[in-house]
């Protein structure tokens, strides 16, 4: 069943009453690729927590949402618990907080290859190997900010409904579940204590984690959380900054490594995409600096994913050229336009000015001074959304070279987006 969005964005602009044909072709997509998926029929519904063993294994959807804050959703769009898609976002939440090297005293980077409830400590430190499996998230929890267990599953609460856009729900059945039967947690608590990784008491870790795990999510919610990430932070729809670019950076480094269990290896290959599941079905996948994505069915397969759920987002990565590693036939210039009036070369520059795009700015500036008879270039940034500290450094150096040569150089930067050279 196909179900378009109305596209949201952080700040509201009246719009004319016309049909809005991209969100139907987009969630007319979706909803392609979920009859495709749809063919796979294998895998078990979880019960080792026997609340979710209540899931209808028919429901199956998909929604995603852009860093322009459009949604687009296909499918089913009932809630489900999201267990381990919590990890990332509570990952990003304690790194802004306490900082990567305080965290990685007690957390490791490393892929495990090993089971999400495996016992991946590392020999010498007894450090969990990497804070998407269960040791590794449980130190983490333990390491949420607050005076008590209360204030601390307050505050993963809070910064998950951040991460939303609105106030994600507990569901009390499954916590009561995870928690009448969670003792192989507890007892990768009790390692990890042992080790002397673990920052508060085995229960008030334990009760934090099964708390973050038994937030009932949807796969908008899963696309909206992962789109936050995908703008380095910054929650698209609200325009909310929820973490730090950094801690955004470093937890989709951490899910591009280790999101998918033993399957991260064979996932990055075939779907490309910083991604995290979950034993609830769920499955959230990222491109960065464009969308987030989320899918749900609760069949799951060997390793604990929806297999439902993967197929999807192999058939997506492809169709719709997502794959993190793909190769652009050519780079986007940079520059929007160029102009020659009295003397004076102007070039109007767009965007986000990274290294490649500085570089090929750089050589643009370069080669037409070499072939002109010395006068005026100016560089006019104001349709420049952002600009790296690289960028400074070489325009500023080139304007140094051009002087050198009898070029007089200027620069229009009214958002002063350059830092000094």
């Amino acid at each position: 069943m196909l179900t378009p969005v109305t596209p949201t964005t952080a700040s509201a602009r009246p719009q004319p009453d016309l049909p809005d044909h991209a969100a139907d072709h987009i969630s007319a997509g979706l909803a392609d690729l979920l009859i495709t998926a749809c063919r796979q029929h294998g895998g078990r519904v979880a019960d080792y927590i026997p609340e979710l063993a209540t899931a209808d294994p028919n429901r199956f959807g998909i929604a995603m949402t852009s860093v322009l804050g459009r949604s687009y959703r296909a499918g089913d769009h009932t809630a489900f618990s999201i267990q381990s898609i919590s990890k990332p976002f509570v990952y990003a939440m304690v790194l802004d907080a306490l900082g990567l090297e305080e965290v990685a005293n007690n957390v490791g980077f490393e892929p495990s290859g090993e089971p999400f409830n495996a016992i991946s400590l590392e020999p010498d430190t007894g450090r969990p190997d990497n804070p998407m499996i269960n040791a590794g998230a449980i130190v983490i929890s333990s390491m949420v900010p607050g005076a008590d267990v209360e204030h601390q599953g307050h505050n993963v609460q809070a910064v998950l409904s951040a991460f939303a856009g609105r106030d994600l729900h507990l569901d009390d059945a499954v916590l009561a579940s995870e928690t009448a039967t969670g003792d192989r947690n507890r007892a990768l608590a009790y390692l990890a204590l042992a080790a002397g990784r673990l920052a508060t008491p085995v229960d008030h870790a334990i009760e934090v984690y099964f708390r973050q795990c038994s937030l009932e999510v949807t796969v908008e919610d899963l696309a909206i959380m992962g789109s936050t990430l995908a703008h380095g932070g910054i929650n698209p729809v609200t325009g909310d900054r929820v973490v730090s670019e950094p801690a955004a950076r470093h937890t989709l480094s951490m899910m591009t490594s280790c999101g998918m269990y033993d399957y991260s290896g064979e996932w990055m290959v075939r779907v490309g995409l910083p991604a995290k599941s979950g034993v609830g079905g769920g499955i959230v996948a990222i491109l960065p600096g464009q969308f987030g994505i989320g899918v749900h069915s609760a069949p799951l397969d060997q390793r604990g994913n929806s297999v439902r759920g993967v197929e999807a987002l192999t058939e997506l990565s492809d169709h719709f050229g997502m794959h993190l590693l793909r190769h652009p036939r050519s780079p986007l210039s940079p520059i929007a336009e160029t102009s020659d009036v009295d003397g004076v070369h102007t070039v109007i520059v767009r965007g986000e000015l990274d290294f490649v795009s500085t570089e090929q700015l750089v050589h643009h500036l370069t080669d037409h001074c070499a072939s002109a008879t010395p006068g005026t270039v100016r560089v006019d940034l104001s349709a420049v959304t952002r600009a790296r500290p690289i960028t400074g450094r070489l325009l500023n150096a080139t304007a140094d070279d051009l002087r050198v040569v009898g070029w007089e150089f200027q620069m229009l930067d009214s958002a002063c987006l350059l830092s000094p050279a």
